[in-house]
């Protein structure tokens, strides 16, 4: 890929600054990425941490990527206010939202790969009046996508939640059979265009405990989920289930699909961080644009401390570089 990849520069007062200086040492010959971030701040970093990353202030994307192999580009997106380790500073949110707001636009331009976002703190944001729920939201309004999806992807495990960032008691509210078959449709759709997988598997995962027992443990099963499969495979998807959640996740089990669908965040979510939390990547589906993420927050605990481990967002970095080459090549 010639064409860069735009990084996000996450919370300041959290380790997205020292992961954009270690990816870029561990892979400044792969595919290129620009900083969209505070060059003074980044400077200051890799000083302290003594990492040696020359940075380099760019004016264009174009130009970050001609210079990718010596230097880590940074596409200015100045600070308010100096970062400190570990205490977030709303005086620095605008500049959070307008280094994703930023890649967003250079992305829908064509003029970014993809984005890539470093974590967000979000308390942080709605305290200055940020009235979405997270990036996939936000990214959403920005795009005008009607329905994003989150997956998280890593090379043993895909998985899907139904419903993501709300209480056990709301979610099995919005668990409906439209919203199955809505999110299922634009998951087969994500893997047939970015992944090139011709025939994607989908394997449901059951509500209730051992999927509802025929009804004996809870009618979800078999009010809601059951009818939905039954439309996707009507419609000529293969999906399969509902399962037992607590057995479809062993070796012999995931070998039978190629994504899991959850009915909620941590029932998809939980497997995949056990078996592979390193290489885990946050993928939202359903946008005109490919954005990744590393699958963990801003760990200000450690912040500053340069003991950040930046291998889920190399794995970011990588399977960007790779889906936006497939979603290329499948125009």
């Amino acid at each position: 890929m010639t064409t860069p990849l735009a990084l996000t520069m996450g919370d300041p007062a959290g380790i997205g600054g020292e992961l954009s200086l270690r990816a870029w040492l561990a892979r400044r010959h792969g595919s290129p990425f620009v900083a969209l971030d505070d060059p003074a701040r980044l400077e200051q970093i890799a000083r302290k941490l003594g990492l040696d990353v020359p940075i380099r202030t760019v004016a264009s994307l174009e130009a970050g990527a001609a210079l990718f192999r010596d230097a880590l580009p940074v596409l200015p997106v100045p600070l308010v206010a100096p970062p400190r380790p570990g205490v977030p500073d709303p005086e620095n949110a605008a500049a959070v939202i307008a280094s994703i707001e930023l890649a967003t636009r250079l992305s829908l331009a064509g003029k970014a790969a993809a984005v890539v976002t470093n974590p967000i703190h979000k308390s942080t944001l709605y305290g200055v009046g940020f009235p979405y729920p997270g990036h996939t939201e936000f990214l959403a309004a920005l795009t005008g996508a009607t329905l994003p999806v989150m997956m998280l992807a890593s090379p043993v495990l895909r998985v899907v939640p139904i419903t993501v960032h709300a209480s056990l008691r709301r979610m099995l509210d919005m668990i409906t059979p439209e919203r199955i078959v809505a999110v299922c449709r634009v998951t087969d759709a994500a893997l047939r265009t970015l992944w090139h997988i011709p025939a994607p598997r989908l394997a449901m995962a059951g509500l209730n405990p051992h999927a509802g027992e025929d009804g004996t443990m809870g009618a979800e099963e078999v009010e809601i989920i059951a009818p939905a499969i039954a439309q996707l495979r009507a419609e000529g998807l293969d999906v399969t289930g509902p399962f037992a959640a607590d057995s479809m996740f062993t070796p012999a089990a995931r070998a039978g699909y190629d994504v899991a669908m959850g009915m909620y965040h941590d029932q998809a979510l939980i497997p995949l961080k056990t078996l592979d939390m390193s290489r885990g990547v946050n993928v939202t589906l359903g946008l005109p644009i490919v954005r990744t993420s590393p699958d963990h927050g801003t760990a200000f605990a450690i912040a500053g401390q340069g003991r950040a481990d930046p291998s889920s967002l190399i794995a970011a970095i990588d399977l960007a570089a790779e889906l936006a080459a497939h979603k290329e090549g499948s125009r």
